[in-house]
């Protein structure tokens, strides 16, 4: 596979409820039989990467949840390419817990463990936990300095940083990651202080679904304040994917689940997550514009418009690889069964239209 080609991920549903808050029905478990097979199942077809959630209350359907760095590393034991990224809330750790944690890990997966750093938009969620509630601006300068932490604990010796949450003096890890220069490091968020961070210190920026011309404009500004950073970013967007063999039999899918909807979750949800953005000083974040269609599925993956059949669903994510999207990250209502079909009738149409797309534009490489 070329180096160029668009990478795939999937949630790992190691929370209660799947993928989207409704009663429809959901062939999806928490469990980690479930969970293993799954990731043994999206290696053979094709994923690169699985993505764990953070969670540590019960939230919109997701009752039960298992911590993501515990099942991150269960799920690296059970598989041999498929690369995990643990979510991790600054806050619950510190950063030299969490450089401990993923080097140690990833010395036994040869190099296989990501992290995405989470800087938080539950404030009830931190109240629960005893955990106090950063404005949101700080939340992102706590963030960046646990990245820049994570960044030096796993390349340098004797390593000092004096910052206004994280300071240490003179730290050497031993023994480092196998990954060089370390392991990926993965965010998320769609204000302007999100958007900053990834520009500066961050390998991988998740964008929540939207529109083709949405995430475009989101990369163009990603990527043209990390050029003035001297730092390159890549870009990765919510899916949810719905591939069913014919239109019709996609968009029933998708209506079924917002008919089903369960509206007191989605409007709980809703009201934290858009609370939580309108602390930022533009007063928008992750979903300042989300209908309640959208929330059914909590990061807006029905706005990214992979539904259909699926040639339709391969022409849409090439058409996002044009923008600069080298990574989607998806969700599924049925997880085992809709992973084997992706990787069996989706994700070759992907390899062929952009085997097509360098015809196109070098004729001589291919």
């Amino acid at each position: 596979m070329s180096q160029d080609n668009i990478k795939f991920a999937y949630w790992v549903p190691n929370v209660s409820g799947g993928l989207v808050v409704s009663k429809i029905e959901q062939r999806t478990s928490w469990d980690i039989d479930y969970n293993r097979k799954l990731a043994q199942i999206a290696e053979r077809a094709g994923f690169e990467y699985a993505l764990s959630q953070i969670r540590f209350t019960a939230g919109y359907g997701a009752q039960n949840q298992h911590e993501s760095v515990t099942i991150s590393h269960a799920l690296l034991a059970a598989t041999e390419k498929l690369k995990v990224i643990a979510a991790i809330l600054p806050g619950p750790w510190s950063p030299v817990l969490a450089a401990k944690q993923l080097a140690t890990i990833d010395q036994f997966t040869n190099g296989r463990v990501a992290v995405n750093i989470v800087s938080g938009w539950f404030k009830g969620e931190f109240r629960a936990i005893g955990e106090p509630w950063l404005d949101h601006d700080e939340r992102y300068r706590r963030s960046e300095e646990f990245i820049q932490a994570l960044k030096g604990i796993w390349t340098q010796d004797n390593f000092s940083f004096h910052g206004d949450f994280y300071r240490f003096h003179h730290y050497t890890l031993n023994p480092k990651p196998l990954q060089q220069p370390h392991p990926e490091i993965f965010q998320g968020g769609s204000s302007r202080a999100a958007r900053d961070m990834a520009s500066r210190v961050s390998d991988w920026y998740f964008t929540n679904g939207n529109t083709v011309e949405g995430i475009k404009a989101q990369v163009d500004d990603i990527r043209a304040k990390a050029a003035i950073n001297g730092h390159s970013v890549k870009i990765g967007v919510n899916a949810f994917v719905i591939a069913r063999e014919t239109e019709a039999q996609a968009h029933a899918v998708l209506q079924e689940i917002i008919a089903k909807a369960d509206p007191e979750a989605v409007n709980g949800f809703g009201g934290e997550a858009k609370n939580a953005g309108a602390s930022s000083p533009e007063g928008e974040g992750n979903w300042a514009k989300s209908t309640f269609e959208d929330l059914v599925q909590y990061n807006d993956g029905f706005k990214t418009n992979l539904i259909g059949t699926p040639q339709q669903i391969a022409e849409r994510i090439v058409a996002l690889k044009a923008v600069g999207v080298d990574l989607v990250l998806s969700g599924f209502l049925h997880f085992h069964e809709e992973v084997e079909y992706f990787g069996r009738k989706v994700l070759p149409l992907v390899r062929e239209l952009e085997r097509e797309a360098l015809a196109a534009k070098s004729p001589a490489l291919v």
